[in-house]
């Protein structure tokens, strides 16, 4: 079978060099394609990359959040005294409690409002896995003293470059002068495009209508060797029903499913990928039922001499898969760079996988294939009683 195949390539290849114009029209309409299923299928994994980015970094394995949690972003609170009811058990090495907010943040220099991500944690213990926050946190201790996210958009003023050169800046959050006592990188997201770590004190007198006594995470710390899908089982068992156990895995996965099925632009990307695949399919349609038509009377000629309909659609899938291939590799090369320049302009994690790049060449091929299907119908209708 394989040999029979690879005969018919020189055919297929001939057939599709004599028209060199109709060939490049389709390369770039494939490439088009391609491009298009590439920026919203990077968009989605940027979407959940930067949402979860604060759940992967927190220092913790289990997490402590209202029953109805659905997202960080926009967390309910709960009572701090289920962290001491955690503590108890057997296995669990530590408890820290973790208060998050939007607040708001005054550019310094344009004195524009933007919204930026608030976590007010105690700086005696180790929330953050980011090194250049636990040599920052006795900084906390004094009041209004923040960590600044260097990697925040330009719109929160230069921060990152005043802080480089002064070692302290001054600046208003929630409408308080705070000073920014240190730098850490955790990256921007489509609903923050900035973020800052108070300690608890200084976020309670930032956000003043917060009760000391609620927490927004409670982040347990396990013991070396413990099983964390037992301890979590025990406590899900014990503590009330106003609180989830969840594991990082899952308290990742929550976030995900929130922005794929909770909120529209999960749905916007993932129909970006359809209507992408469906435009490719029509692009390739066109260029293949053309060339039937330009062929029709060879085509016939192969049927009346005995080619059945399923060798004909061999020959069109094998035409079908030169022409993802052949579009794919500059799509590919032009993704690149959207990625690159996307990056840049956004801050967001949008870069080329191995694994993306694979999908996205099997949805290519799949694409060139139902095109060449659908275009088969013509020759199944072409009667070879017509070249008389």
């Amino acid at each position: 079978m394989l040999r029979k195949w690879l005969r018919k390539i020189p055919l297929i290849w001939q057939q599709l060099m004599k028209e060199k114009v109709r060939l490049l029209v389709a390369l770039a309409g494939i490439a088009f394609a391609d491009i298009l299923v590439f920026a919203n299928v990077g968009f989605e994994s940027a979407l959940f990359e930067s949402s979860t980015s604060p759940h992967r970094n927190l220092h913790a394995d289990l997490f402590i959040v209202n029953a109805h949690f659905e997202t960080l972003y926009y967390v309910q609170s709960f009572p701090r005294q289920r962290l001491y009811q955690a503590r108890g058990f057997a296995g669990v090495e530590s408890v820290t409690p973790l208060h998050v907010s939007l607040g708001t943040w005054t550019n310094p220099e344009t004195k524009r409002s933007q919204r930026i991500l608030t976590f007010g944690v105690n700086p005696a213990n180790r929330t953050f896995l980011f090194p250049e926050v636990s040599r920052n946190l006795h900084k906390l201790q004094s009041i209004n003293h923040i960590l600044f996210d260097r990697t925040s958009l330009p719109e929160f003023g230069p921060i990152t470059s005043s802080f480089q050169k002064q070692g302290v800046v001054e600046a208003e959050l929630n409408n308080t002068t705070v000073r920014v006592s240190g730098l850490f990188a955790l990256g921007v997201s489509f609903a923050a495009y900035g973020n800052v770590i108070t300690s608890d004190s200084t976020f309670l007198s930032l956000f003043p209508y917060r009760n000391l006594d609620k927490i927004e995470v409670g982040l347990v710390q396990l013991k070396p060797n413990t099983n964390v899908e037992l301890i979590a089982h025990s406590l899900r068992d014990s503590l009330p029903a106003d609180v989830m156990i969840l594991t990082k895995k899952a308290f990742i996965e929550m976030e995900e499913r929130y922005w794929s099925q909770t909120t529209p632009i999960g749905f916007i990307f993932s129909l970006g990928v359809l209507v992408s695949l469906i435009v490719g399919i029509v692009i390739v349609y066109q260029i293949l039922y053309s060339d039937i038509s330009a062929h029709l009377t060879e085509y016939v000629t192969l049927k009346a001499i005995g080619y059945s309909n399923s060798l004909l659609l061999g020959i069109l899938s094998q035409e079908a898969l030169f022409l993802a291939v052949l579009g794919y590799i500059p799509g590919f090369i032009l993704t690149i760079g959207l990625y690159q320049i996307t990056a840049v302009a956004t801050m967001l994690p949008i870069y080329m996988t191995v694994e993306r790049a694979l999908i996205v060449l099997v949805l290519t091929s799949l694409m060139c294939f139902i095109s060449g299907v659908i275009a088969m119908g013509k020759l199944h209708s072409a009667n070879p009683a017509d070249l008389l």
